[in-house]
């Protein structure tokens, strides 16, 4: 049975790498199955074990890193006030994106699921307007809405960055600097 499980765990990665590799290229709707099956050394077989199409591939990725994202989001909001920082809820973030590297860089490309990307951006809002609350306790709603709009901007930016410099610094460091910007701003430069 686990020998079943592993092999099932290789043949959906090597599906996913061909995948986003070939979303790097062009838009979902111009991949073939027989493209993608080629590319993964896969026969088409084994792709219609797993999926029942390129578009039931695609959501069921966008969904695991959906409910990875939600995971790493949890114990952020689940922890005192007291605990809680900006640097701990980036941290967790940035980890979550650097997991789901190769679906970032699709998200975030030319050919990218502009409405996940969206999904995202409107679950880290929600999450991080609750925590920022905690944090922030002197902040009306509006600031804090003010505040997330400007970092969210800046942290998809970095995070462009980041995906470019092929994810070279580890998610601490990005998520440091995100800190740091947040809360010093020009001065983070000094």
């Amino acid at each position: 049975m686990a020998r079943n499980d592993q092999r099932t765990r290789l043949t959906r990665m090597l599906i996913r790498q061909a995948f986003t590799g070939l979303l790097r290229e062009k838009p979902v709707q111009s991949i073939s199955v027989k493209e993608l099956c080629d590319r993964a050394d896969l026969n088409r077989g084994t792709f219609y074990a797993h999926y029942t199409d390129i578009y039931d591939l695609l959501h069921q990725i966008e969904d695991e890193m959906m409910q990875d994202f939600q995971a790493a989001l949890k114990p952020l909001l689940d922890s005192p006030a007291a605990d809680l920082t900006p640097l701990k809820i980036t941290t967790g973030i940035f980890k979550c994106l650097k997991e789901n590297a190769d679906l970032c860089a699709v998200t975030l490309g030319k050919y990218g699921d502009k409405d996940f990307a969206t999904r995202l951006l409107t679950i880290g809002r929600e999450r991080c307007l609750e925590s920022y609350s905690k944090y922030f306790v002197n902040a009306t709603p509006k600031q804090i809405e003010y505040y997330y709009s400007f970092v969210s901007a800046g942290c998809i930016g970095l995070l462009e960055k980041w995906l470019a410099d092929g994810m070279a610094a580890s998610a601490e460091e990005i998520a440091s600097a995100a800190e740091n910007i947040m809360m010093k701003g020009i001065h983070f430069l000094e």
